[in-house]
């Protein structure tokens, strides 16, 4: 019975790098990332995580969770799941730039795997929450929480959806996202929806 658990355990992972573009090898089950670090260059950002333990724990569980969020994902036209992983691929490697590029890399994986376990819902959601703001019931924002790591929100405005992470605050919970933020506090939440629009004052509804 072990046997047969584990082989299908492998099945999953390998298929899970095959969708990745990565490798079925011992070496990269074992230990390494979903890519074959024997083919890596030096000095690039995927020999970084070939040679970092974490950082490769957490390359496999993005390629699990990737695999899980595709088979979610496929009766999506464009193809916007491969699109993007694409280019977080990019915002990865742009790392080699930063100050701290163990950091970023860590927090690019982190961020990454929130962000597809709660877009295709592949960890239980809290919610819907929803805020009437600004004293008015029909301009309202929804939420959906998710106990990811770190902790993300989505949360929707009419047509518009935006996904937000946990950021540090003093009191209560703030969420930011590209040009939203939701900051809540006792069931009254302050909300930005918009680059360089105003805040609104919102009240969570019963």
């Amino acid at each position: 019975m072990n046997a047969i658990r584990s082989s299908a355990r492998l099945l999953a992972v390998g298929l899970a790098l095959v969708l990745e573009g990565g490798t079925t090898s011992g070496v990269a089950l074992a230990q390494g990332p979903s890519y074959d670090c024997r083919k890596v260059q030096s000095g690039s950002i995927e020999a970084t995580v070939c040679k970092d333990a974490a950082l490769s724990a957490l390359g496999r569980k993005l390629a699990v969770v990737y695999a899980a969020a595709s088979k979610k994902a496929t009766d999506e036209h464009p193809p916007v799941l491969k699109a993007e992983q694409r280019g977080w691929i990019k915002d990865r490697d742009e790392c080699r730039k930063s100050d701290d590029t163990r950091m970023c890399v860590e927090s690019g994986y982190r961020r990454r795997i929130a962000e597809l376990q709660a877009r295709y819902r592949l960890v239980p959601g809290i919610g819907p929450v929803r805020y009437a703001c600004d004293g008015d019931p029909r301009n309202e924002v929804i939420a959906m929480f998710f106990k990811t790591d770190p902790p993300v929100l989505i949360a929707e405005r009419g047509d518009s959806v935006s996904l937000l992470y946990l950021a540090p605050s003093g009191s209560g919970a703030r969420y930011v996202g590209r040009n939203e933020s939701l900051w809540e506090h006792h069931g009254e939440a302050t909300v930005t929806w918009g680059h360089g629009a105003p805040e609104m004052h919102c009240a969570k509804q019963p």
